[in-house]
């Protein structure tokens, strides 16, 4: 074989020759089978797509053209492709350092087969690569990017997407739906992680009558991140493929597909593609059917309910108990968040609950999946498995001071002295031991409650950590395992949480849901977050969600928070402390007693 066959086998194209130039078959030159998938290189390098949805351009690995072939609409406009490169790395902090042109770089070609063409990146920081190919069966556009460095300490790597049109607003599960432009104070110039706070991986840029979505199809659990505006384009995005931790010595990352496509009509297009393939990828069509069908009679909730029989009495005279979920925290002898994992109900608790079923309520008695008081024997025997931060390294959990949220003390000795602080260390789901002894505990309380429901709280906080993996499983993967391990406790238990995203809302049947970063106040701008069910519509057919705080509408903020769960779809959420205010209602309160009834 000569030098000319070997180029030829390879399919390498490189700088700024052509393929003719250098011998090259043009990358899938052919279409495939359904005449419509295509993608080929062009005499500068630049890859060509076309399937039977979209035509693209990316060039130097930038989308520069993502046109509609049943609109014509052009989602991409000219922008300015000097100043930073396509593929980046990320470091610890946020540091991002390019891997392209930008450092005395090069950036090439290659044919792979038929389907399929990469970017070659090499610089001064690292390299890389970004495969590109499309899916003939619905259209999609596929990035694959991935990166490598010799410098140790890779949290990942991004690709960018700029030069996105004006008007193109952004519609993403953050919190429980947004549709907001990309300029917009509440987002600019932020980061997301899946699955805490990017509760699924999908965003959506919505024009008045089309638009383009990003996707990822994945069931492996691997942490991604979404940057919404970068340091050259306040109207970009870039999507993050992380490392799983620990990242000290780490030198590469990728290994995740986005997938790209344009839309004609609303977001709900999209979203219903999406929640499609979940429902496929997870089999939730037989968790769908096991849902009892008084979760979908909901119509009302209580947040923190008083464990006070009057209460009660004072709502079943209102409306139907059948449809109305309690969640009911403080019902242990131990103080609410002290002596994890604890559960010994106390007298009135006992009685209240024995109540609420007699009426028909459906109630929840508060758990925790994952906080453990350091002074209980559990956390003695689990503490080697406890939350420690990605980069910091920090032990995860909390204490509170002055109603405030502090960190864990790291000092052994000083961990066990601070009751008064309620300190909670996290500990991985992934851990079976943990999952086991919990779901005893829990187990107990149903035998002696006959409990029906239970809550399991912060079951949202599950992220990538320096302890990732524990038995081969990230603490996602093995909350969702957790819950689904609680769901099936004795003859089973419906199981609220804290906290809804598309891993565990798979074994939920409701679930408390957070406002736009308004846990306790509301934030400037709060109104602008409503009207965007986008979590609901991906999520409600398994998931029923009511709000958490601030909910009595004795106050102008306490009626906005309500109308802006109302926009989301939630379930009619009230805050109360006593009777007298269920008798003598708010309008907030007196909506959800009406929706009740």
């Amino acid at each position: 074989m000569d030098g000319n066959d070997e180029l030829s086998r390879r399919g390498f194209l490189q700088g700024g020759a052509t393929a003719a130039a250098v011998g090259l078959p043009r990358a899938a030159a052919a279409a495939t089978p359904d005449g419509e998938t295509r993608v080929s290189i062009d005499d500068q390098g630049v890859i060509h797509v076309q399937t039977k949805t979209l035509q693209a351009r990316i060039e130097k690995g930038y989308l520069t053209s993502l046109r509609s072939k049943s609109s014509g609409q052009e989602c991409i406009r000219e922008f300015d492709r000097g100043k930073s490169d396509a593929l980046q790395l990320v470091y610890p902090g946020g540091e991002s350092v390019d891997v392209g042109e930008q450092g005395f770089g090069k950036i090439t070609v290659r044919s792979v087969s038929d389907s399929r063409a990469d970017f070659i990146f090499h610089n001064w920081h690292g390299d890389g690569v970004m495969s590109v190919s499309a899916d003939p069966e619905n259209g999609d556009l596929l990035i694959e990017p991935s990166a490598f460095s010799s410098r140790p300490g890779v949290r990942g790597c991004r690709w960018l997407m700029k030069g996105l049109q004006p008007g193109l607003k952004l519609v993403a599960p953050l919190y429980q739906g947004v549709a907001l432009e990309l300029e917009d104070p509440l987002i600019a110039k932020s980061n997301w992680e899946w699955p805490m706070d990017w509760a699924a991986g999908l965003a959506i840029l919505q024009g008045r009558s089309s638009g383009c979505w990003v996707h990822a199809r994945d069931t492996r659990y691997r942490y991604k991140r979404l940057q919404i505006g970068l340091s050259d384009d306040a109207r970009g995005l870039g999507f993050d493929t992380e490392a799983y931790g620990p990242i000290d010595n780490n030198l590469a990352s990728g290994g995740l597909v986005w997938r790209l496509n344009v839309f004609d009509g609303d977001w709900r297009v999209p979203a219903a593609q999406y929640r499609s393939w979940l429902w496929q990828a997870f089999g939730l069509s037989a968790a769908e059917r096991q849902r009892e069908e008084w979760v979908h009679q909901l119509e009302m909730a209580i947040s923190w309910c008083p464990g006070s029989i009057d209460i009660l009495e004072a709502i079943a005279g209102r409306a139907d108990p059948r449809k109305v979920v309690l969640h009911f925290s403080n019902w242990r002898t131990d103080a609410y968040d002290e002596n994890y994992p604890t559960y010994i109900a106390s007298d009135p608790a006992r009685k209240f609950i024995a109540r609420a079923h007699e009426l028909g309520f459906h109630v929840m008695p508060h758990f925790n999946s994952m906080e453990t008081d350091p002074n209980n024997p559990v956390y003695t025997a689990l503490r080697d498995f406890g939350y420690r931060d990605v980069e910091t390294k920090r032990l995860q959990g909390w204490s509170w001071v002055n109603r405030r949220a502090i960190g864990v003390p790291e000092s052994n000795a000083s961990r066990l002295e601070f009751r008064d602080k309620k300190v909670m260390v996290k500990i991985h789901p992934g851990l079976a031991m943990w999952r086991s002894t919990l779901c005893d505990r829990i187990a107990e309380a149903k035998r002696q409650l006959a409990l029906r429901e239970v809550f399991v709280d912060v079951a949202f906080i599950t992220r990538n950590l320096h302890n990732a993996l524990v038995e081969n499983m990230t603490s996602t993967e093995g909350m969702n395992c957790l819950l689904h391990e609680v769901g099936e406790i004795g003859d089973g238990l419906a199981v609220g949480a804290e906290g809804l995203n598309e891993i565990n809302f798979q074994a939920l049947s409701v679930a408390q849901v957070h406002l736009f970063k308004s846990g306790q106040e509301n934030i400037e701008g709060l109104e602008r977050t409503g009207g965007c069910p986008l979590n609901n519509f991906l999520f409600g057919k398994l998931t029923r969600s009511f709000g958490y705080s601030g909910l009595s509408g004795k106050t102008p903020q306490e009626e906005l928070r309500a109308r802006i769960h109302d926009e989301h779809e939630t379930l009619a959420t009230i805050t109360v402390r006593s009777a007298s205010e269920i008798t003598s209602p708010t309008p907030t309160v007196k909506r959800a007693l009406d929706r009740a009834k």
